[in-house]
């Protein structure tokens, strides 16, 4: 398998993500594009009236395929989706970072609108608890993310992935501080060509900064965490298992056996060959 480079391990550890450029082509960038279009005509989970965070299910989306969309749990919607989850040129370098023993947690397409009234936010990963754990540079994360560009960003406010380098590493933002928004000092808002990928980590101080551009950004987002963590979106769906490779079966939770105390803490022997191994 694929390992960081020494670049890469040292801006992973320092600054809490790595930027891959060129993952994709244009014309896989775009196939994804109209993918992530189709979901609109699709029922799916969308956010809703709920508390933000959780997502409800909905029968109709704007049809428009520049306007906003959170689509979650996309798996079952196309084997492209699917094999997204272990493609060698990210996945190879998220067990680098992760080892292996981990599990993939969700999927999501999110389409940012060109809309001068959204001023962005700022977050971390995995809600207020996983907020307050955060692991030396030394150590494995607990869940870590890797973010898709399906469109160009090239310029300011254009919806840029913005990210707080070294937020993941210390307590952030600090008690005398204010609110923490994608124009706060010290935000890094990313720019990078449709194909790139962002690895980061689930403490990182990260969202998106305004988007006055004129266009959509539209991106993919691929979660991953230790075994013992639980799952954003997945239990195991038939629909999507049996299309699965053992690997991805693995990765959405299938052990080989049924539930029993102990399942996901204790791992079965064949975690790490299986893992590590081709994918087939």
């Amino acid at each position: 398998m694929q390992t960081l480079t020494k670049e890469q391990r040292r801006a992973w550890d320092i600054n809490g993500y790595i930027h891959l450029r060129g993952v994709f082509d244009g014309a896989e960038a775009a196939s994804f594009c109209d993918k992530v279009d189709a979901l609109r005509a699709q029922p799916g989970y969308e956010p809703t009236d709920l508390p933000r965070g959780h997502y409800g299910w909905v029968e109709h989306g704007n049809p428009d395929t520049e306007s906003f969309m959170d689509r979650r749990d996309i798996l079952p919607y196309d084997a492209a989706f699917r094999n997204l989850i272990d493609r060698p040129e990210v996945f190879d370098l998220v067990v680098d970072i992760m080892g292996p023993y981990l599990a993939f947690s969700m999927a999501q397409a999110i389409v940012r609108a060109s809309d001068p009234e959204f001023l962005g936010y700022t977050h971390t990963d995995g809600g207020e608890g996983m907020r307050r754990v955060r692991v030396t540079e030394s150590s494995h994360p607990l869940a870590m993310k890797a973010l898709y560009f399906l469109t160009d960003v090239l310029e300011p406010d254009s919806s840029n992935f913005t990210v707080f380098p070294g937020s993941h590493l210390r307590p952030f933002p600090e008690l005398d501080e204010p609110v923490i928004t994608p124009t706060t000092p010290g935000a890094v808002p990313i720019t990078g060509k449709a194909g790139d990928c962002i690895l980061f980590s689930h403490s990182l101080w990260h969202g998106p900064g305004r988007n006055t551009s004129g266009q959509a950004r539209k991106t993919l987002l691929y979660n991953y965490c230790q075994m013992f963590v639980r799952p954003y979106d997945y239990g195991l769906a038939a629909d999507v298992v049996e299309h699965c490779t053992p690997r991805q079966r693995r990765l959405l939770g299938d052990l080989g056996y049924d539930f029993r105390p102990g399942s996901y803490v204790y791992v079965p022997e064949d975690q790490v060959e299986l893992i590590t191994g081709p994918g087939s």
